[in-house]
């Protein structure tokens, strides 16, 4: 089975489902707080990428795992380029972070990534690509991306101002889809390609779990830093930590894209350590504070 005809209606869904969660008010925090907005986009925009190139270099030069390959060095930075995941809202909901924040940063990144997803891409495939002949095409990108992501959330968006109690009703149920429906896309391409995710897993895991932990780790200290709001806090943890998986799946599987699911295997792993590290994280936010 190919899993492009998994993914793509999970994304479509997905981002279907973040327009339904936004409001007019959502965009208007821009202006209201723009410090907390501003501090998780450049995480998520340029940390992000810087840290998993870092990550690329380091255990290369160093030896740390074994020698990535062009495909997996790839499909890490596709990951790293790729805008917040919805998923971060359900998160800061359970972390009791800022669910507004959360929706609007989620939103903005999706927007912001369209444009430089394409130009960090570019750059990378024409360093590591010509090796496995792979190429960026990136009218195609940029195609699939408005078709696939700004036109399902200008739909939710729209139905959410017009009729929003028809909007809350489909996103309790499609809040309830997206998880299994990932976790079916996830069993798919363990099973595709067990041996080649079973034999890579150490350096791929290794390296997954180092960009949670060091992206994690830098909202944590930006925005103690910067003094903001315990809530703002949480909420820039998950933001910065938790990336779109489903699109960057879709953009390695696409056959107008890359069209090679090797691609998409540091995504799927991504997704796995992403889930265990920050529901590890939403436990340690409940827990009780002694004075």
């Amino acid at each position: 089975m190919n899993a492009i005809f998994i993914v793509l209606p999970i994304l479509t869904l997905l981002m279907f489902d973040l327009g339904l969660t936004l409001k007019p008010q959502d965009f208007r925090l821009i202006a209201q707080r723009p410090k907390p907005i501003i501090i998780g986009l450049i995480g998520q925009i340029i940390l992000l990428p810087l840290i998993a190139w870092c990550i690329i270099s380091l255990s290369s030069s160093l030896s740390l795992t074994s020698s990535l390959s062009p495909l997996f060095i790839i499909g890490i930075m596709l990951v790293a380029c790729s805008p917040g995941g919805s998923s971060s809202n359900v998160f800061s909901m359970l972390a009791k972070g800022d669910v507004a924040l959360s929706v609007t940063l989620t939103a903005c990144s999706s927007i912001i990534t369209l444009f430089t997803l394409p130009l960090i891409m570019a750059w990378v495939t024409s360093g590591v690509g010509e090796a496995v002949d792979i190429h960026l095409p990136i009218g195609n990108l940029l195609i699939q991306n408005i078709v696939l992501m700004v036109v399902p959330i200008s739909i939710g968006f729209i139905v959410n101002i017009y009729r929003s109690d028809a909007a809350e009703k489909i996103h309790n149920v499609l809040k309830r889809i997206a998880m299994p429906a990932l976790v079916l896309l996830v069993t798919i391409f363990f099973i595709q390609h067990k041996e080649t995710i079973v034999r890579e897993f150490a350096s791929l895991g290794l390296a997954m779990t180092l960009l949670i932990l060091s992206t994690t780790g830098c909202g944590a200290l930006l925005s103690w830093l910067l003094k903001l709001t315990t809530k703002e806090r949480r909420t820039l943890v998950i933001e910065i930590g938790m990336q779109n998986a489903a699109q960057a799946i879709t953009i390695a599987c696409s056959p107008l894209i890359f069209n090679n699911e090797v691609i998409a295997i540091p995504a799927i792993i991504y997704a796995l350590m992403m889930n265990l590290i920050l529901l590890v994280y939403v436990g340690i936010t409940k827990l009780p504070i002694n004075h």
